[in-house]
């Protein structure tokens, strides 16, 4: 019996002789992932409540939230889509609180895991690639990797499969930065009484903890979001003529 409590990683298809690391599962990361969607499913049933009972605020709160990434949606694609508008909203908000884990003190971003961020873009790619074939067909979107020329196919597929590593390898280092940074930090000014007086006194711990959690969270969840938007808004726009 494996002692979940003992260990970081597993590794479940070492049995079938798959034993390299690309197998394992960090259970540290997959723990701070169910962490963020038990969240998620407490907000969604906080404002079903607000919405149920007509609470002013949070239902400005939310109505506003939605607008934004609907108004974002519509500019962007050049036409209104619900489907659309959830999935980036809904990518948006599961990469956000992610991000922000880290404040509460003895949690670590998921997103600091590579692994995390490849799920996140993989996601992204089959999204828009399944939307792509929705629209053009499956003839029309095939078509597409010979454009302009035949011979570019090779090219327009590592350009399509660059996506995901694109915005992948850019939360992650973002978010792994930050974690480094603030480790640093910590680890500078940890056991020194003075130094972690003065951080508490002068609001910098504070000022730290809601820069790289909340602000740069925000920012890096909104990036992800708006270039996956933009690559489906690239991949199911039609030609002039069609």
């Amino acid at each position: 019996m494996i002692n979940l409590f003992e260990v970081s990683t597993i590794n479940p298809f070492a049995r079938f002789g798959l034993i390299h690391a690309f197998w394992h599962i960090n259970l540290e990361t997959l723990l701070y992932t169910w962490v963020v969607l038990a969240v998620v499913i407490i907000i969604v049933a906080i404002f079903n409540i607000a919405l149920a009972y007509n609470h002013d605020i949070l239902l400005f709160g939310l109505l506003s939230f939605v607008k934004t990434f609907k108004d974002l949606v519509t500019q962007t694609l050049g036409f209104y889509s619900f489907g659309h508008t959830a999935f980036i909203l809904t990518l948006f908000t599961f990469i956000f609180l992610s991000n922000s884990l880290g404040i509460i003190p003895g949690l670590e971003e998921p997103t600091s895991d590579l692994n995390t961020t490849l799920a996140l873009g993989i996601t992204s790619f089959l999204y828009i690639q399944i939307n792509s074939i929705r629209v053009h067909g499956i003839f029309g979107y095939l078509g597409e990797f010979f454009q302009p020329f035949f011979f570019m196919m090779p090219l327009n597929i590592v350009g399509e499969l660059a996506s995901i590593m694109s915005i992948s390898f850019r939360l992650f280092g973002n978010i792994f930065g930050g974690l480094i940074i603030g480790k640093l930090y910590y680890g500078a000014i940890g056991g020194v009484a003075i130094l972690e007086i003065l951080g508490m006194i002068s609001g910098l711990n504070l000022i730290l903890i809601l820069f790289l959690g909340l602000f740069t969270g925000a920012v890096q969840a909104f990036v992800f979001s708006i270039l996956s938007l933009t690559y489906l808004s690239l991949a199911i726009q039609m030609d002039e003529e069609e």
